[in-house]
């Protein structure tokens, strides 16, 4: 009952002066709208990158050529050689993993290996028929790259053993390509495409078309007509021309069962003895699963980071909160001596003022958190991930605005119970 009046009082006092609260709240709002908005869009920037990388699979073992006693793991994996990490060094051919030197491994551990992913990229193209155009970034792959990377066939086949011995003009490419160079209807499968670069023009034929899946990377900016998606073709085509032949990474692919990772340190301790002669030179491996971990952890930590540098400002709030309750003191001197001079006690009085700084915080933080998700919805949106809030930071948020309240409230209010009702009643 007594708390019920106190929140009565609290409410009444607020509502007399209505902008002076709002203005109160002002840095509470901000405190917690940036908190909320900052981990909501951490949350979902997370969740997005996991999912991407989950997509490759939890089986999949990347080997990487980097350099001896660099903790930096070989990047790039469209890419051609010479990619590693930071480094601004380039292995030589014979640093890197020659076909033979492929076969070997697979046939060494072919119990435990489904396939091999060989990726090469040769740039940026485009497919053009009169005003009909698609971008394309240009990929020789090899049959296992599929499965390796989740490629979801809606019409014809994959790149096969036969297209790459045989060195054929055969691609695999997007239904973006598909609806933006052939009219509805229209059978892909047989149909040539002319490709574009800057040094030449190549004509493919199209045996497979494969479903476009948005990456969390690509800017939500560019135009679906304009989307770069990738034109598959065989891996021995993209290193035709090439100055190196031999890979730099590939990713392996296990058999359903097999630990991946100890297959990973297994896999390590085989190129280590490949390697052993090399000075300069070794094979790193990382599996999927202890990927997606760190990378979870380290958007996670710094997504705390940032939060906790944006809670500085419910600091400010507090402050804030402290200060027009030491004004609302002074303004209700005559107020509380009646009181105390009426019989009520000190903490009565105490309970009175902390109550009313509890409730302007949590006011404030509620209009906060509505800010935040809707902030962090938006901010999501922009960035093309799927919004995800945190209940519990929202619980904490909530229960960090009471704790300023009353830690804020509590010397305005320690304050006003000190008053003596004789000298409070002569105050004018």
């Amino acid at each position: 009952m007594y708390l019920v009046e106190n929140i009565a009082l609290a409410l009444a006092a607020l509502k007399a002066n209505k902008m002076r609260a709002m203005l109160t709240m002002i840095g509470i709002v901000i405190g917690i709208a940036s908190v909320i908005a900052i981990v909501s869009i951490g949350n979902s920037l997370t969740a997005s990158i996991t999912t991407t990388m989950e997509s490759m699979g939890a089986n999949s073992i990347i080997v990487s050529i980097r350099e001896r006693g660099s903790n930096e793991f070989g990047v790039g994996g469209g890419g051609p050689p010479g990619m590693a990490g930071a480094s601004a060094a380039v292995p030589e051919e014979s640093d890197l993993l020659s076909d033979e030197d492929i076969e070997t491994f697979m046939a060494r551990f072919s119990d435990r290996i489904e396939t091999i992913s060989l990726s090469y990229g040769i740039g940026s193209a485009k497919a053009q028929e009169g005003r009909l155009y698609a971008n394309v970034s240009l990929t020789g792959v090899n049959a296992g790259y599929a499965k390796a990377n989740n490629v979801e066939l809606v019409a014809g086949r994959f790149m096969a053993e036969k297209d790459i011995k045989a060195v054929k003009k055969v691609a695999v490419v997007s239904d973006r390509l598909v609806s933006n160079m052939f009219t509805a209807g229209t059978d892909p499968l047989g149909q040539e495409v002319k490709i574009y670069s800057s040094d030449s023009i190549e004509t493919y034929t199209i045996v497979g078309v494969y479903k476009y899946e948005a990456s969390a990377f690509m800017p939500s900016s560019v135009s679906e007509k304009d989307t770069i998606t990738n034109f598959f073709l065989p891996i021995s085509l993209a290193k035709q021309d090439a100055a190196t032949k031999n890979y730099q990474m590939f990713t392996v692919i296990t058999k359903t069962g097999v630990d991946a990772a100890l297959f990973t340190e297994e896999i390590e301790n085989y190129f280590a003895k490949v390697y052993e002669n090399n000075t300069k030179w070794e094979a790193g491996t990382m599996n999927m699963e202890s990927a997606i971990s760190n990378m979870t952890s380290m958007l996670s930590t710094v997504s705390i980071a940032v939060a906790i540098i944006a809670a500085i400002s419910l600091l400010v709030g507090g402050i804030g909160v402290m200060n027009i309750m030491l004004v609302s003191v002074t303004e209700r001197t005559r107020e509380i001596g009646t009181r105390k001079a009426l019989g009520a006690r000190s903490s009565y009085i105490k309970a009175q003022f902390i109550v009313e700084s509890v409730i302007i915080c949590v006011i404030g933080g509620i209009i906060g958190i509505i800010m935040g998700l809707l902030i962090g919805a938006l901010g999501a949106s922009l960035l093309g991930f799927p919004a995800i809030a945190s209940p519990a930071i929202i619980a904490i948020s909530v229960s960090v605005t009471v704790l300023i309240g009353i830690f804020f409230g509590y010397y305005p209010a320690n304050r006003a119970a000190k008053l003596d009702p004789i000298e409070a009643l002569r105050y004018e």
